[in-house]
């Protein structure tokens, strides 16, 4: 099969059917991409996941821009690009045109409140798995424990965090290189 149909349609099938976002998405990216057709190892999966939250934009775009692009090239990123927003547009746009006929429906409130929950096990399943890829060790939990704390209780931005996690990757890197 062409790389190109075949990569649109997962990433279509994966906007297609992930409610809660690209922290959902990831889990079933990873499977698709790293697991099943070996596209890309886990290591440069990991380290695209961190570059895509970290450049501006919708993690789930950026990701699949990544993506394509290691794959094929700019070619390969619009691509699968498109699959990640087609499905999203055309969702949104017939909800948009019909919304008005079913807003107030018990039976959708019902549907939306039983979702909720599926939405956080969604989003909290890829962190524990990127957690272990990531290889955090009873040495480094302190690191993204605190980074949550700052950000949750003292209201830092998550930019700062960033900021400050990268500089101190590239210092622990010269270090241990002088080390070396």
């Amino acid at each position: 099969m062409n790389i190109y149909l075949e990569a649109f349609g997962i990433f279509f099938k994966i906007g297609a059917f992930t409610i809660g976002g690209g922290y959902a998405m990831v889990p079933l990216i990873e499977n698709e991409i790293v697991t099943k057709r070996k596209w890309i190892a886990q290591d440069d999966f990991i380290d695209l996941l961190a570059i895509s939250q970290s450049a501006p934009g919708i993690l789930a775009v950026n990701i699949s821009i990544f993506i394509g692009y290691k794959l094929r090239g700019i070619r390969g990123s619009i691509v699968t690009a498109l699959g990640t927003i087609l499905p999203s547009f055309l969702i949104i746009l017939a909800i948009a045109l019909f919304f008005h006929s079913f807003k107030d429906n018990p039976i959708v409130e019902r549907i939306f409140r039983g979702i909720r929950p599926a939405v956080v096990a969604l989003i909290a399943a890829p962190t524990f798995t990127m957690g272990r890829s990531a290889k955090i060790n009873r040495y480094n939990l302190w690191i993204p424990v605190v980074s949550a704390l700052l950000i949750w209780l003292l209201g830092f931005s998550p930019i700062w965090i960033i900021i400050a996690a990268g500089v101190g990757g590239f210092l622990w890197g010269k270090v241990k290189k002088v080390e070396s």
